[in-house]
């Protein structure tokens, strides 16, 4: 009995998670199989609504639906086959509409990255569990609209459906499952040779290599978005110039207007791939008419085979002129990107020579921006032409490969050059403010302090004025007198005097430099050596200096004067007055004088040693003790 009973939570803990685990699986399928009915049940909204308001409807309700679902088929790149031509033979339809194919694929993203979320009490799924159980679900819609579609007027072959259908479920979800894990870092491929496993590890997967694919990423992207940017404007403008013969060829497909939605949202759909048509156009290799015609800058070669549509209508036509050759201007855009985007972080604005990259990292990083571009154009002209029909029809569209190798061509001949130039341009000069504090070029103007040890001036023949709490050689006193104020500088007069941070500093010093402060932190003070100076710890003049303890950011001491001296080797360690001697009146006398002086004659006149508080005897008046003159009863 007893061993039932300490057997008995662990089996219905197992049970639980066993229950949980079969839960989150089947929410996975479910949520696939909801994202594939949402993505047709949209498309079949639209096709119902046309059929509803068209005044001669072909067939009933389940010929609509039928169509919805090879819609819906083909916006996953399954090519469709119309069984009922003029001609008797069946015509096959492989243009796929980018703009349709983009629903499902965000679809089933979605469906991913939704999977992968923590929900309390169940089990997390991991990323390749996410990805099997979505696209299962996903493609269990996927089937039954394939045979859904079987007797409809545009029908699917099922082996082809079966191959090219899961391609862009499965990506999507693994897309979806990658971003829910947070973009991880793939892991190389454990077949490759030992040799090329390195070689990438060395140049992909260190931080710099990261670092350099991010910034070709980038750069490709942008370009192939330009890329297919300037395509539609060369679209709109052919539209534009062919308006005539568009509007002829819109107004002779459908007579109502409900056809002419339809034409109208078809034609919609296929702007992304004439946006693409027209950026092959602009490359170079143009795109295909049909079997034996081809359009470029240069011209229409061939007998061009065009069914009526609006789209189409915009072709152009006859042998180039300058305005057909102006189209290349959308593939030097492409290229200058690339090395904009190359540059922007290699070698930033006001960057030193020592911070940007190499000139080797530039041109390499954006010759991959180059080759990234070029494989993203050769899968869009991959996925934007196709067959339309049978016989002369049967290719159309800009050729995926040749695309492809014109985008390398273009943006690698011009990016890499540019960038190149444009890292040059923004490396040619370094100003000054721009500098490290070690390469600052030597102060000339009057006044200047030398970085060496804060004694320097700016004296004639380079003469150096002995510190005034320096001891004399082969005496023990308190130090020589200090040298008379210098005569302001120009900027100094133009501010009222010394800069009263100096005497701060001054201040500061002495505090800091215990014995041997006195005289000298007057000295520092009066003297004003620069502010920018490696002065020394007694001196306290540089704010910003480390050679001793008298800056504000300084060390201390002997520490700084034996790093001084590892840093200049002519440098001689001074001689500090006893503690004693800070305390003296005459050493008050002078900090006050430096002080007084500093200030621009701002400062009274007050005694370096005030007197005693001397406390006034109460007033006679009532209620208090001060008196009127004399608040609190205390005067100075």
């Amino acid at each position: 009995m007893t061993q039932l009973t300490e057997h008995s939570a662990p089996l219905s803990s197992a049970a639980a998670l066993e229950r949980g685990r079969a839960a989150t699986l089947t929410s996975a399928v479910l949520r696939g199989a909801f994202a594939a009915g949402l993505g047709l049940g949209a498309i079949a909204v639209l096709v119902m609504a046309m059929w509803i308001t068209s005044p001669f409807p072909d067939s009933g309700a389940g010929g609509a639906l039928r169509i919805a679902a090879g819609l819906w088929l083909l916006g996953h790149g399954v090519e469709l086959v119309r069984p009922d031509t003029l001609s008797g033979t069946p015509a096959p339809i492989g243009v796929v509409p980018l703009l349709l194919m983009g629903l499902p694929a965000w679809l089933a993203y979605r469906a991913a990255r939704d999977a992968l979320e923590p929900d309390e009490g169940r089990p997390q799924l991991t990323g390749l569990g996410a990805v099997c159980t979505v696209s299962g679900g996903y493609l269990l819609v996927g089937a039954s609209a394939v045979l859904y579609a079987g007797g409809g007027a545009l029908t699917a072959h099922p082996l082809r459906a079966a191959l090219t259908l899961p391609v862009l479920t499965v990506l999507s979800a693994a897309a979806g499952a990658w971003t829910a894990h947070g973009c991880p870092r793939l892991p190389l491929p454990q077949r490759l040779p030992g040799a090329v496993r390195r070689a990438l590890a060395r140049t992909f997967w260190t931080p710099a290599g990261r670092r350099g694919v991010a910034v070709a990423g980038r750069s490709g992207a942008a370009a192939c978005l330009l890329l297919v940017g300037g395509g539609a404007l060369l679209v709109g403008a052919s539209l534009v110039w062919h308006g005539d013969p568009a509007h002829t060829s819109f107004v002779q497909l459908a007579g109502d207007w409900s056809g002419r939605v339809a034409v109208l949202l078809l034609g919609l759909a296929l702007v992304p791939n004439a946006a693409v048509w027209g950026a092959a156009y602009g490359l170079g290799p143009g795109f295909a008419l049909g079997t034996t015609a081809t359009a470029t800058p240069l011209g229409v070669v061939g007998t061009p085979a065009l069914p009526s549509f609006p789209l189409l209508a915009a072709v152009p036509d006859g042998p180039g002129t300058p305005l057909n050759w102006a189209a290349a201007g959308v593939p030097v855009v492409a290229g200058l990107a690339v090395a904009w985007f190359t540059v922007r972080v290699a070698a930033p604005p006001f960057a030193l020579r020592e911070e940007a990259w190499s000139a080797r990292g530039t041109a390499l990083t954006a010759a991959l921006g180059g080759v990234v571009c070029a494989g993203l154009t050769a899968v869009l002209a991959g996925l934007a032409g196709g067959p339309l029909g049978s016989g002369r029809l049967a290719a159309f569209g800009p050729v995926w490969w040749l695309t492809g190798a014109a985008a390398l061509a273009w943006t690698v001949a011009l990016g890499v050059p540019a960038a190149l130039l444009l890292r040059l341009w923004r490396l040619r000069e370094r100003r000054p403010k721009d500098l490290p504090a070690a390469e600052q070029p030597p102060a000339t103007g009057p006044g200047a302090a030398s970085g060496a040890g804060g004694a320097e001036s700016g004296a004639p023949g380079g003469a150096r004025w002995r510190m005034p709490w320096r001891r004399p050689a082969g005496r023990g006193g308190a130090g020589a007198a200090a040298p008379g104020p210098r005569a302001p500088s120009e900027e100094e007069e133009a501010i009222g005097g010394l800069d009263i941070l100096d005497a701060l500093d001054v201040a500061e010093a002495g505090a800091g430099a215990g014995p041997g402060g006195s005289a000298g932190a007057a000295a520092g003070g009066t003297t004003g050596a620069g502010r920018t100076s490696g002065a020394s710890g007694a001196s306290g003049a540089g704010r910003t200096s480390g050679a001793s303890g008298a800056g504000r950011t300084g060390g201390a001491g002997s520490t700084g004067a034996g790093a001084r001296e590892a840093i200049d080797p002519a440098f001689e360690p001074y001689d500090f007055l006893p503690a004693e001697a800070w305390h003296e009146r005459g050493a008050r006398e002078a900090r006050w004088a430096a002080f007084k002086e500093a200030s621009g004659g701002l400062m009274a006149d007050f005694p370096a040693t005030p007197g005693p508080l001397v406390p006034e005897p109460p007033s006679p008046r009532k209620g208090g003790s001060g008196t009127d003159e004399d608040p609190g009863g205390v005067t100075p």
